[in-house]
């Protein structure tokens, strides 16, 4: 007959039973923080109720700051960005002239790094785009409002002075827009032979002289009334026409035509 052993019954308890996997008990609820749940951080709600203004009411409804913010979202999508976009104007001044400004003196702004530097150069790059598309469209002399917002936007907001020409043909059409000159904070060297030599290059039959003011007045200086006088002097005879003199600064734009200075 064969040996038979009778083996005492086992009984295994809950902790006996204990796997560890991952940390945690098999068969066992994983045990919770003393403390609550991690909120997310404050700031995105903030982002979609900022974004559902913009759709919802237009970029009227927002101030500087708030639209700052909106660019910066895209660069920045981990930080709360409204002390960064405050800051930003303080240094700066207005949503244009923060978007307008140098990239290394943007640099300077703690917490703003080439991402955003790009972000805002691209949304200056696409203003310009659209205003200088306005001029193309239609005769020059009979869209002048779009031309002054084109030569604001293009440069009113720079830190040197920069001598720009719109050249136009005889319907008065835009052929090229072309920065002829950059100079200093308060300066910059015109050549009037110069210019009409690029018009007559271009067939031009007219022109429209820019430059801004980093100063923010747009009031005509002596030199510039005179280097006005020297281009048309010189273009009249070889046929083209000087339509005007814009000066443009942050505080508005002269036209010399409209001083009767021309």
């Amino acid at each position: 007959m064969p040996l038979r052993i009778d083996a005492p019954a086992l009984t295994l308890s809950r902790t006996d039973c204990k796997v560890r996997h991952s940390g945690h008990a098999v068969g066992m609820p994983p045990k919770r923080n003393s403390g609550l749940a991690e909120a997310p951080p404050h700031y995105h709600g903030h982002r979609e109720r900022l974004r559902g203004r913009f759709r919802e009411a237009g970029s009227d409804a927002l101030a500087d700051y708030e639209l700052l913010e909106l660019v910066l979202f895209r660069a920045i999508p981990m930080r709360d960005v409204k002390p960064l976009a405050k800051a930003l104007l303080q240094r700066f001044g207005s949503f244009a002239e923060v978007i307008s400004a140098p990239p290394e003196r943007l640099k300077e702004v703690d917490g703003l790094g080439d991402a955003a530097v790009t972000e805002f150069k691209i949304v200056a790059a696409a203003a310009q785009r659209l205003a200088k598309g306005e001029v193309r469209k239609r005769p020059v002399l009979s869209s002048w409002s779009s031309v002054l917002d084109y030569c604001r936007t293009a440069q009113a907001f720079s830190e040197k002075e920069q001598f720009r020409i719109l050249f136009l043909d005889k319907r008065n059409q835009l052929i090229a827009d072309e920065v002829q000159q950059q100079g200093t904070i308060d300066h910059t060297p015109v050549y009037p032979r110069e210019v009409v030599k690029r018009a007559l290059e271009l067939s031009a039959t007219a022109i429209i002289l820019v430059h801004n003011h980093p100063s923010g007045d747009p009031t005509p200086s002596h030199a510039d009334i005179e280097m006005t006088k020297q281009v048309a002097t010189v273009a009249k005879p070889l046929g083209v026409a000087l339509h005007d003199h814009i000066i443009v600064g942050k505080d508005g734009h002269v036209s010399l035509k409209g001083l009767r200075l021309i």
